[in-house]
């Protein structure tokens, strides 16, 4: 069955997150992603919260940004939700805007080292092992988590570009795609994946989430058109939908047949009715998605 989430957008306010929330974990969603979007609110503190008011409900973190984080702290954070709430919290790791990365001085030379050096120190302090290394942004001397989680974990990576995508596939679990992404993108993503996963002979499972732009209810189609326009990506054929519950299933199974595991409905950013939309994931598309 391919899975399928909702996005909270950090365009809403944080107050309106625990109503969200209630909504997503009583509607039977099954993932309900959170963004730390520079400069709007904090990926791991909104995941706490939202894992601390729900039951049953996975919360997704896509993604925490690596060059704003000591890969240690990262550990330890991850770690903390990992044993509070296991098997709930999905967190992936990326490069993050590199604009904004450059706004608070944490631009790195090269964004793929940074990312593979705090993935493979990441996930070996999550399994926790006892780690010295001196990368050329990692460095770490004899740190070990106390705590660490008491089984294993999956730590996935935001990737869009070819190097990335290899990287991803080498050294994370699983790969998050943008809203950017179309059918023909994941195929493609999912090619360079498994060439990431060969070079270093990893055979398990690789999770791909992709997120999907939706618009759903009165001006839909108009909200879709003015949101990609936005994004400068209004050329690009068959991404995003809008329409009801049925237009919005055949783009998630397009996605699944190229290759996606789970889809997550990315609202547009000036969607009027947050909770509406998360019940309309949960209640009329699930239904129409094998």
């Amino acid at each position: 069955m391919t899975g399928l989430g909702a996005v909270f957008r950090p365009q809403l306010p944080p107050e309106r997150l625990r109503a969200v929330v209630e909504l997503a974990d009583a509607s039977g969603l099954e993932e309900l992603w959170l963004w730390e979007d520079c400069f709007r609110e904090g990926g791991i503190s909104a995941a706490a919260a939202a894992l601390a008011w729900s039951e049953r409900v996975r919360i997704g973190v896509g993604l925490l940004p690596v060059p704003l984080r000591n890969v240690a702290i990262t550990a330890m954070e991850a770690a903390t939700l990992y044993r509070l709430f296991p098997g709930r919290p999905i967190l992936a790791v990326g490069h993050g805007v590199q604009d904004w990365m450059g706004q608070v001085g944490a631009r790195a030379e090269s964004p793929v080292t940074l990312l593979r050096e705090h993935l493979d120190a990441l996930r070996a302090l999550l399994r926790g092992e006892r780690l010295t290394t001196r990368g050329r942004y990692v460095e770490l001397d004899d740190v070990g988590l106390d705590w660490p989680p008491a089984g294993p974990v999956e730590i996935l990576a935001g990737a869009g570009g070819p190097r990335t995508l290899r990287l991803s596939g080498a050294s994370a679990d699983g790969t998050v795609l943008t809203a950017s992404t179309a059918p023909d993108g994941v195929r493609r993503a999912r090619q360079l994946i498994d060439e990431g996963r060969e070079s270093t002979g990893r055979t398990e499972a690789h999770q791909v989430v992709v997120y999907l732009l939706t618009a759903t209810g009165p001006g839909a189609a108009a909200r879709l058109r003015a949101e990609l326009a936005e994004e400068g990506l209004e050329s690009v054929p068959d991404l995003g939908v809008a329409g009801d519950a049925d237009a919005v299933a055949k783009a998630v199974q397009r996605l699944a047949e190229a290759g996606a595991d789970t889809v997550v409905l990315q609202p547009t950013g000036d969607e009027p009715a947050p909770e509406a939309f998360v019940r309309f994931a949960a209640e009329e598309v699930r239904a129409l998605v094998p």
